[in-house]
């Protein structure tokens, strides 16, 4: 019997060009399943499933085991979700490819040198090795494209205070024509690209993150064409300039995920000119705890993060750990809140944290979208404790 809306085995095969056993093979790895089953064992597909195999089939082309895939490839119906996916998937497209012309580049000088020098430049070939070793490193940048793009959507969409983060701490740092500006773990840029009708016409800014994947989506969201922005790729525990060189320096949710948050901020103070100014920031205790606390009534065992971000720098503990580089410290926060009636944000939220979601999710995903879903269809309210410290020497 049809079922309206659903489509066979074989149809489904035909339609997104591959082999039914492929579509089986996927369905016994838990990675595809079949949104109806009869009783009989025939198994059926929806256009939701054929969004999902696209995503599938374009992460195996890209080279991902069927690991990585599940645990990339959460996700929903709804139009953010595929909007999102697509969206990651086409700036992962755009790597690969800026990885391969690297790759090639290197193999041509490589050739151009045995031709001419009729033997092999050893350091070259090195040098192949390592470019063809980066895709490597394309899970950890997609997944970290995904966390940070759901994270910024569900607090721009729908928080209550609608200056925005961005604009806030921009606002705060009262940056003028002139200056020099060293920004600490830039990630996607969204500081600056949700400032641009505001900045200065004349300064100059170094963005810089120890993530090479951040720092390209930062170039492409800014534009290689802005002169006042530089990219450059360090760790922020030794800061690669000389003394005095900055007259301000920000590090926009950044030490809490440092090592050694005291060394980073000595290299801080040490690049900051004389009455420069550093712009940390920031989460309280109480930052996002319903989200916690939803997913622990779902299933107690979800962890959505080891280790509490407020506990190694947060603002009840932020000015002691700066005081010892900086005289000058003020404390501001960041009055708002978020307020949503729909599941689907949330849920990508959720998927986006660091904890242990993605393993006990991933096997109960319906049930959980269902739970969610009921607990925000009257509304959902979510505290928001967030705010910066102004640090001069």
């Amino acid at each position: 019997m049809k079922l309206p809306g659903y489509y066979s085995s074989g149809e489904f095969a035909r339609m997104a060009n591959v082999s039914i056993r492929t579509i089986r093979f996927y369905d016994k790895q838990n990675i595809l399943k079949p949104s109806y089953v009869t009783p009989s064992g025939a198994r059926f597909y929806t256009d939701s499933d054929f969004a999902r195999l696209q995503q599938i089939l374009l992460l195996k082309y890209l080279g991902f085991s069927l690991d990585d895939i599940r645990e990339m490839t959460i996700g929903d119906t709804d139009y953010h979700f595929l909007l999102n996916s697509l969206n990651l998937q086409k700036r992962l497209v755009q790597d690969r490819i800026e990885q391969m012309q690297l790759v090639e580049s290197a193999i041509e000088d490589t050739v151009q040198a045995l031709e001419q020098e009729q033997q092999v430049d050893w350091s070259q070939m090195l040098e192949l090795i390592h470019l063809t070793g980066m895709e490597k490193s394309l899970k950890t940048q997609y997944q970290n494209a995904t966390n940070i793009s759901a994270r910024i959507r569900l607090h721009k969409e729908f928080s209550q205070n609608r200056q925005g983060w961005f604009p806030w701490i921009l606002e705060q740092c009262r940056l003028s024509e002139g200056e020099s500006v060293l920004e600490l773990g830039c990630g996607n840029g969204a500081l600056w690209t949700e400032n641009l009708t505001s900045l200065p016409r004349k300064f100059t800014a170094v963005l810089s993150d120890i993530s090479e994947g951040m720092l390209r989506d930062a170039r492409r969201n800014i534009g290689p064409e802005d002169p006042r922005f530089s990219f450059q790729a360090f760790d922020c525990h030794q800061i690669p300039f000389p003394d005095h060189s900055f007259d301000l320096v920000i590090a926009n949710h950044v030490l809490f995920y440092c090592q050694d948050i005291s060394q980073v901020c000595r290299q801080v103070r040490r690049v900051l000119k004389p009455g420069g100014l550093f712009v940390c920031s920031a989460y309280g205790s109480g930052h996002m705890r319903e989200i916690s606390q939803l997913v622990q009534q779902f299933d107690s065992r979800i962890v959505l993060s080891a280790e509490k971000l407020y506990d190694r720098f947060g603002l009840e503990n932020g000015l002691q750990l700066l005081a010892p580089c900086f005289s000058q410290i003020l404390c501001r926060r960041y009055e708002d809140s978020i307020r949503l009636n729909q599941p689907e944000p949330l849920i990508e939220y959720i998927l986006s944290c660091h904890g242990n979601q993605n393993q006990i999710l991933l096997d109960r995903y319906k049930d959980f979208r269902q739970f969610v879903e009921k607990r925000t269809a009257k509304g959902f309210h979510i505290t928001k404790d967030a705010g910066i410290f102004l640090c001069r020497p």
